[in-house]
C-alpha cells in the first residue's frame, strides 16, 4: 500500500509498529535517510535482530536508531541516538513532496523537520489555494496562517498553491529560522509579516485586534508547550483558540485542527472543533475528519501513532 507515494513523495513510514507486526518499532524514509525508533523495552530485547534485517532489507546510506525509552521502560526525554549506517553528516538531506522540497536533519532531534502523518493535510493546504487562485475571488491576494508552525513546511505548500501571505507563529527563532530555509529551498522570497517569533496564543490575540483576516489557518499544536509568560496544554486550551481562530477566517475559508494528544477520540474531537468554530461561525459546516495516511498502518492502536485531524469550513 505504501508504493503509490512513490509517485507523491520519497518521505515516509515503512514501519509502523503493531499495525506492521512488531510493536514498539517503526522505519522511516526520509530520501536515502532512514530512521528507525523503539518504543518499548520488548522492542530492545530484538535490537540486534531488527538492525539487522534493516540494513539486509534497505541496504541505507545512512540509518540511525532512536530510542524513546531505556530497557526498563522508562520515557527519555531525550533518546539516544545511535547511527548505525552512513556518517553523522549524511543525516542532512532534501526530500520532495509534491511540487515542494524539505530540508531533514536525522540527527537534530527526535524529529528530522517534517511530520510525515501531516503530508496528505499539507498536500490539500496548497491545492486549496491553487483553487482559490484559480477563483480569483480574494482582494489583496490570499492569506494563510500557520500556527506553531516547527519548520514552516504548510506554509510552503500554501505559497505554492498562491497564498500571496503565509505567516508562521512559533516560539523557537531556531525551528522559523529552518523555515526560511525551507522557503528558499523552493524559490520562495521572504514577505513581510511572514514570520512571527512568540506564542501561537500570543499571535492570535494580535490578530483579532488588529482585525486581520485570512483564508487558511493550520492549527496543529503539541500536546504541551512553555513559553514565556505561559504555557499551552492540549486538554485546556485547544478549544478556545480554535474558537478566536474562527473570528480570523474570511468566508469561503478554512480552519484544519490536529492532534497527536493519544487520549482525543476522532468522533469527539472532531464534534468539539466544528462547536467553537461555531461559537463565532454559526454557518461553518465539517469538510472532513481523519487520522493517518496509508503508511501508518494501525494508527491510534498506540500512542507512538497517533492523530486527530479535522478540517472546518467557514
Amino acid at each position: 500500500m505504501r508504493e503509490p507515494l512513490e509517485e507523491v513523495t520519497d518521505a515516509y513510514r515503512l514501519f509502523n509498529g503493531v499495525g506492521d507486526g512488531i510493536p514498539g518499532v517503526t522505519l522511516d524514509r526520509f530520501g536515502e535517510r532512514h530512521q528507525l525508533q523503539f518504543f518499548s523495552a520488548d522492542a530492545l530485547k530484538d535490537y540486534e535482530q531488527i538492525k539487522t534485517a534493516v540494513l539486509d532489507l534497505f541496504q541505507p546510506e545512512f540509518l540511525v536508531a532512536k530510542f524513546r525509552i531505556d530497557p526498563s521502560g522508562r520515557s527519555l526525554e531525550h533518546p539516544r541516538m545511535d547511527v548505525l549506517a552512513g556518517t553523522p553528516e549524511q543525516a542532512v538531506g532534501i526530500v520532495r513532496e509534491g511540487k515542494a522540497r524539505f530540508r531533514v536533519d536525522l540527527l537534530d532531534t527526535v524529529n528530522p523537520g517534517l511530520f510525515l502523518d501531516m503530508r496528505d493535510v499539507r498536500l490539500e493546504v496548497e491545492e486549496r489555494f491553487a483553487q482559490m487562485s484559480q477563483n480569483g475571488s480574494a482582494q489583496g491576494g490570499l492569506r494563510f496562517l500557520n500556527l506553531f508552525s516547527y519548520t514552516c513546511s504548510f506554509s510552503v505548500h500554501a505559497r505554492l498553491g498562491g497564498a500571496e501571505i503565509a505567516t508562521n507563529a512559533d516560539i523557537s527563532g531556531k525551528i522559523l529560522d529552518k523555515g526560511r530555509e525551507n522557503y528558499a529551498l523552493n524559490g520562495l522570497d521572504l514577505r513581510p509579516g511572514e514570520f512571527f517569533r512568540g506564542s501561537a496564543l500570543e499571535y492570535v490575540q494580535w490578530a483579532l485586534k488588529k482585525g486581520l483576516k485570512f483564508d487558511g489557518i493550520v492549527l496543529d499544536p503539541p500536546s504541551f508547550a512553555r513559553f514565556k509568560g505561559g504555557n499551552f496544554n492540549v486538554r485546556e486550551h485547544l478549544m478556545p483558540l480554535v474558537s478566536q481562530c474562527a473570528g480570523l477566517l474570511n468566508a469561503g475559508g478554512f480552519l484544519m485542527v490536529s492532534s497527536n494528544y493519544s487520549e482525543f477520540a476522532l468522533e469527539k474531537f472532531s464534534a468539539d472543533v466544528l462547536a467553537s468554530v461555531r461559537q463565532e461561525r454559526p454557518g461553518a459546516n465539517a469538510a472532513w475528519s481523519r487520522s493517518q495516511g496509508v503508511d501508518f498502518v494501525g494508527s491510534g492502536r498506540t500512542k507512538e501513532s497517533s492523530l486527530v485531524a479535522t478540517l472546518v469550513e467557514v
